[in-house]
């Protein structure tokens, strides 16, 4: 589990990071703004499900 955790954390962060910067770029351009909407909700979400992933590694990790 530790080496699949090691691999799955910064994947999750990396998508939070990469759809940030997708709305961001969106934004800047002056592109859709239901589009910016959108990404920045999945955002939200992935946020969400990193944190929760984080957490439950700390936790696994506490065991």
């Amino acid at each position: 589990m530790t080496s699949f955790a090691d691999l799955l954390v910064p994947v999750a962060l990396v998508a939070v990071a990469f759809v940030l910067l997708l709305g961001l770029f969106n934004m800047l351009r002056g592109g859709s703004p239901s589009r910016s909407q959108q990404l920045m909700r999945l955002r939200v979400l992935l946020q969400f499900l990193a944190i929760i992933l984080i957490m439950g590694v700390i936790w696994w990790r506490a065991v």
